[in-house]
C-alpha cells in the first residue's frame, strides 16, 4: 500500500503535529486540524506577514526563527518578539477578525506550516484544552513583556542578559556544552533590549570574557544558565 505522504511531506506533517500547542490534544482532533496545513520554506530576511494584512492563516514554525516587528512614531523599526521552532504566530487576527497588527520576518532559513484560520478557530471551539493552551501561550508572552519592561530601568548588562535568557526560554537547544540559541545580529538584540548596538556589543564581549556565554559564527551557547540568571538578582 502506498504511503499517504512523500518523505518530505511525512516529515513536515510529523513536525507540525509535534508542536507544543498540540500536545495532549486528542489524536483525531489534531489530525483534523492539521489536515490542510501547507509547509513552505523561506530564505532569511523574508517578510512573511505585513501589518494591516487580513488573517487567513495561523503559522507554526517548524524550523528556524522569525521576528515580530513594528515601527515607532519616528519610523524606527522595533522588534517586539523573536519566535523559534515549535511556536506559532498570526493567531490573533482570525480570532479578532481584524487586520494584522505587526510584521513578521524570517531571521534565517525557516520552514513554516500554514494552517487555515477556520481550521484553527474550529479546533479552539471543539477542544477546550486547545483554548486553554492558547491562553497559556498569551499569558507567557505577557509575562515576558512585563519582565522586559521592568528591566528597562536596569543596567545594560542585566538587560542584555535578560534578552539572552528570554531567547533561551522555550527556544534554546540543550547540548553537551549548555543551552544553544542562534547568534543573532546585534541589531536585533539592540532592538529587543532598547540599547544602542555598540552597547550590546560591549556587553556581549564582557559576558564572553566572564565565561557566561560562548559565541561562534552561528551559535550562542550559555554554559551555565543559573550563573547568567544571577546577573538579574
Amino acid at each position: 500500500m502506498q504511503d499517504r505522504f512523500s518523505p518530505r511531506e511525512s516529515r513536515d506533517h510529523s513536525l507540525i503535529r509535534s508542536a507544543p500547542f498540540f500536545q495532549d490534544l486528542p489524536e483525531a482532533a489534531v489530525e483534523k486540524a492539521t489536515a490542510h496545513v501547507v509547509t513552505r520554506s523561506h530564505p532569511p530576511n523574508q517578510v512573511l506577514l505585513l501589518e494591516n494584512d487580513w488573517g487567513s492563516s495561523v503559522y507554526f514554525i517548524l524550523e528556524g526563527w522569525v521576528k515580530i516587528r513594528t515601527y515607532n512614531l519616528d519610523g524606527k523599526e522595533v522588534t517586539l518578539n523573536i519566535l523559534g521552532k515549535g511556536e506559532l504566530f498570526g493567531e490573533m487576527a482570525p480570532l479578532d477578525e481584524v487586520p494584522r497588527s505587526t510584521d513578521v520576518m524570517t531571521l534565517m532559513a525557516t520552514v513554516i506550516g500554514n494552517m487555515p484560520a477556520q481550521d484553527f478557530v474550529q479546533l479552539l471551539q471543539s477542544e477546550p484544552q486547545a483554548g486553554i493552551r492558547l491562553a497559556q501561550l498569551m499569558a507567557r508572552r505577557l509575562r515576558q513583556v512585563n519582565r522586559r519592561l521592568r528591566l528597562r530601568e536596569s543596567d545594560s548588562v542585566s538587560r542584555v542578559a535578560d534578552i539572552i535568557l528570554f531567547l533561551a526560554d522555550g527556544r534554546g537547544k540543550v547540548s553537551e556544552k549548555g543551552i544553544e540559541i542562534p547568534n543573532l545580529p546585534h541589531r536585533e538584540l539592540s532592538s529587543l533590549s532598547g540599547l544602542a548596538r555598540e552597547t550590546v556589543t560591549r556587553v556581549l564581549s564582557k559576558l564572553e570574557r566572564k565565561g557566561l556565554i560562548v559565541r561562534d559564527r552561528d551559535i550562542l551557547c550559555i554554559p551555565d544558565i543559573d550563573a547568567l540568571e544571577k546577573l538579574l538578582m
